[in-house]
């Protein structure tokens, strides 16, 4: 990343949505705290966006802040002095906007690359993959912090530590998830957009890379080759971590022997980032209580087992959710969602040994069809007629294997309703 993109002679910037997880926020409030005007423009109207609207109209420099909603403008992007790109907006370099940009000289970033900037890179751990890189980059964190190391945790997990940068410079280790998308932004393939920064963590690891996001990449071959990019620019005495690098079982909290995977693999990121001690690193993951909608089991008395995956959006990790579960003859699983171009056959193959399977969203017709389940429509719909087919004992599994947004703002959206559905009291 260019300096001059993070020096005082930019004066006005626009920011291409707010998105989903709180990255466009931060970086429009990090602008605004910079003396900078912003303008936020985004196709959702202000109604979809009333949480974030409210929060920023709040800030003290409010006065600086534009909206367009509802609508682009090619002026906004050919006239500013930065556009701040949301890494969720797909093919970007088909985009009409940005591509005005770039063809008037106008630099576009990300809210990850200002931030990785201004980060020493040796006390970074990139975390990407396709399955386990939110559990796999919480646990490391997680590690870190009970071993008394100071360590933030950020990237596409959520939120935006930008606006918590002092903090975040003075840590001994940061930790951040990496989307496909993101390592475009970051420089991961020769196709990567003018003034990337061409950079790699310290120390990156890799859960696994199976086939996801075909409606942002445009190919299979794309989203690999991104997923790969993680270690392009690492240097001499840079690591590189890759799957469950096995050893002794680990005590967890959490169920699923892919997790075991994850909590090894942790624990060799955090060994590798920070000098702390082994057995006192294993010792503390069982105090790792999982990540919300990952797993999540939800407390019921009416005699079923409840499980709350929603962050489950590619069909590998609904199979990792399955083979969590002790018994898979006694699992109504829900799943579909929003179609990303990605073959639904791995969870098909495993519906012949499910109590049922329960189809929602998008991909439900297809995904009944294949497995031979129900296609239900909705949520709502998907657990009430699981429950009509429950025995005492029974688990109802919400793990989806497809991205949310057809039904639902988000995963956390999704598995919220899900909670509402089995606990409305809750």
């Amino acid at each position: 990343m260019s300096t001059s993109l993070l020096d005082t002679s930019i004066q006005r910037v626009t920011v291409l949505g707010l998105g989903r997880f709180g990255g466009g926020l931060g970086v429009t409030r990090w602008w605004l705290d910079r003396g900078a005007d912003v303008l936020v423009t985004d196709m959702a109207s202000s109604d979809d966006l009333v949480d974030a609207t409210t929060c920023l109209e709040g800030h003290a420099r409010r006065e600086h802040l534009r909206w367009r909603l509802g609508e682009h403008r090619v002026e906004d992007f050919t006239e500013a002095d930065l556009v701040v790109a949301n890494p969720a907006v797909a093919m970007p370099w088909e985009h009409e906007y940005l591509r005005a940009s770039w063809d008037a000289e106008v630099p576009v970033t990300t809210e990850i690359a200002l931030l990785v900037a201004q980060l020493d890179r040796s006390k970074v751990v990139g975390i990407t993959g396709t399955a386990g890189k939110s559990t796999t980059a919480a646990m490391t964190h997680h590690v870190l912090g009970a071993c008394g190391v100071p360590s933030v945790l950020g990237g596409n997990i959520g939120g935006s530590l930008l606006t918590s940068i002092g903090t975040t410079r003075h840590a001994d280790a940061v930790v951040l998830e990496l989307s496909s998308a993101m390592l475009w932004w970051l420089g991961a393939t020769d196709d990567a957009p003018a003034g990337a920064p061409c950079w790699s963590p310290s120390i990156a690891v890799t859960t696994n890379i199976e086939a996801n996001h075909v409606d942002w990449h445009g190919s299979e071959d794309h989203y690999r080759r991104c997923k790969a990019g993680l270690t392009r620019h690492q240097v001499d005495g840079d690591a590189h971590l890759q799957g469950d690098p096995g050893g002794d079982a680990i005590a967890l909290c959490i169920p699923g022997r892919h997790n075991q995977g994850n909590a090894r693999l942790a624990l060799a990121a955090a060994l590798r980032i920070a000098d702390i001690d082994p057995q006192a690193a294993a010792a503390s993951l069982a105090s790792f209580t999982g990540l919300p909608h990952r797993l999540e089991r939800i407390a019921s008395d009416d005699g079923f087992h409840y499980f709350n995956d929603s962050k489950s959006t590619t069909p590998q990790a609904t199979v990792l959710a399955i083979e969590a579960m002790d018994d898979p003859s006694r699992v109504h699983l829900v799943a579909g969602g929003y179609d990303k171009g990605v073959p639904l056959d791995a969870i098909a193959r495993h519906g012949g040994e499910l109590a049922g399977l329960y189809a929602i969203g998008d991909t439900g017709g297809d995904l009944a069809a294949l497995a031979g389940g129900r296609d239900c429509g909705t949520l709502a719909e998907a657990v009430q007629r699981a429950r009509q087919h429950m025995k005492k004992g029974d688990v109802l599994l919400l793990s989806p294997g497809c991205a949310s947004w057809d039904q639902f703002e988000n995963f956390q959206a999704r598995g919220e309703a899900f909670r509402a559905l089995i606990s409305p009291q809750a």
